[in-house]
């Protein structure tokens, strides 16, 4: 495998095509040529991190998303209106095009009542109800955060309310978005590049390749340490943390190049192991965070 770093003509080319896609959006809003499209945002089973996320999000941000690219119709965290009201104004876009972003896995026992979103017409409405139900309507589905694509934190063990994936709830083809958070911009250049073009290129596990192509490993700015062999013994060894548990060779997701927070940093820069939160099985697969012995294979 070859290190894919900052001066990459692949990585250069997949930067500008994801900024292509905000500036694309920006000149178009700014023009009034840009349909903006109705945006609900179900929080199912879950911490509510993914909307926190994409409140923090820079480039655009969430004015310019919630002002410019979208009507945004609906979320439980952000919405003035409470109770039967917010129920009215999310049960009143079935009847006009959407798009749909779910974050939180789907509680699924005792017939999804281990969680309700509220009542609507006198009677509860559970997660498992309002994503079946609106996902049927949408035109698009894009599942935010890992507890939405693979069941995350929400189904790890023991998983007492048999939270299970959004993707396996729905008989639709579903956008995944996983992260523990969904980086804002993993979300908002999903939603230019539908917004612009229509759904993005996919990969077999329904991500975006614009952001889930490669592997963290092979963009690792230590990667060169792996290779010579050169392993961190302790956490704040500036070499390798592959025997550390880094879960970077198994996670496909560009955080060594996008960075967070302002796009600041990123866990490795802080001396810190991939804990693989954007791959397929985190939490479980992922255990334990910390090890000096790698012993499992994770599949992709």
């Amino acid at each position: 495998m070859n290190n894919l770093s900052k001066t990459c003509p692949e990585y250069q080319n997949r930067l500008k095509k994801a900024a292509s896609l905000v500036n694309a959006v920006r000149m178009q809003a700014g023009k009034g040529s840009l349909k903006k499209r109705n945006l609900i945002w179900l929080e199912l089973t879950g911490c509510s991190g993914n909307i926190i996320s994409l409140l923090d999000g820079t480039n655009p941000d969430f004015k310019f998303l919630i002002s410019q690219m979208t009507y945004f119709i609906y979320n439980n965290s952000l919405l003035a209106a409470e109770g039967e009201y917010a129920m009215e104004r999310l049960f009143s876009a079935l009847d006009n095009d959407f798009i749909l972003a779910v974050e939180g896995a789907v509680a699924t026992k005792n017939n999804g009542l281990y969680n309700i979103i509220g009542c609507y017409k006198g009677k509860p409405v559970t997660a498992l109800e309002a994503v079946k139900t609106f996902a049927e309507k949408a035109t698009h589905v894009i599942a935010v955060g890992a507890c939405a694509t693979h069941g995350g934190v929400s189904a790890a063990r023991p998983n007492p309310a048999e939270c299970v994936s959004v993707p396996s709830v729905l008989n639709r083809k579903v956008i995944n978005l996983p992260g523990c958070p969904c980086h804002p911009d993993w979300f908002m250049g999903t939603l230019a590049h539908i917004l612009l073009y229509g759904e993005p290129e996919l990969d077999r596990r329904g991500r975006p390749l614009l952001f889930y192509r490669t592997l963290i490993h092979d963009r690792c700015p230590r990667r060169s340490y792996f290779d010579k062999g050169i392993f961190a013994e302790k956490l704040g060894d500036k070499t390798c943390m592959f025997k550390l548990g880094c879960r970077g060779p198994v996670t496909r997701i560009d955080c060594p190049t996008r960075q967070w927070n302002g796009y600041v940093n990123w866990p490795i820069e802080d001396d810190t192991p991939c804990i693989g939160c954007a791959q397929f099985g985190f939490p479980d697969a992922m255990e334990p965070f910390i090890s000096y012995n790698i012993t499992r294979e994770v599949t992709e």
